[in-house]
């Protein structure tokens, strides 16, 4: 893989970390629930921890690192907002639409992953593939618990 394939790889990476991160701060603004308020604030941190790294490793490479998010991530947010407005701020869509994007961020690091990668590069998102499936998971645990209290 050439230079700019791995730049490439990389922007993508953080569109959509950055629309991780703003999907959870998203998240935060639109649930009561004091403790998840809190993680989904402490996620975005995080996320927006490993967007530095991924920008970091592209000014390495010579390149211009990504500095927003993707369209269909912005409406994506939007439909976050929207859904829990009309839903009076229901935990259970919230903790829904959390969990569709990091799928989606899953599976964007999942392929990064199955590239063939400088070594420095390919630690990098394995190790942040590794922190993604942990949001992933943890969310998923967090809406199922929603809806069994709800339900």
């Amino acid at each position: 893989m050439d230079n700019k394939e791995v730049i490439s790889t990389l922007n993508d990476l953080i569109e959509i970390s950055k629309d991780g991160e703003e999907g959870f701060r998203t998240a935060a603004e639109n649930v009561e629930v004091t403790p998840l308020k809190e993680y989904f604030l402490d996620r975005s941190q995080e996320v927006a921890s490993s967007v530095h790294e991924l920008q970091d490793l592209v000014r390495t490479l010579g390149g211009q690192p990504e500095t927003e998010s993707s369209v269909s991530g912005s409406l994506h947010r939007r439909w976050v907002n929207f859904k829990a407005a009309l839903t009076s701020n229901d935990t259970v869509a919230v903790l829904n639409e959390t969990e569709r994007g990091e799928d989606v961020a899953l599976a964007s690091y999942k392929k990064a992953a199955e590239k063939e990668l400088p070594p420095t590069v390919r630690n990098v998102i394995l190790r942040q593939l590794e922190g993604v499936q942990r949001n992933h998971d943890r969310v998923k645990q967090l809406r199922d618990a929603a809806r069994a209290e709800v339900g």
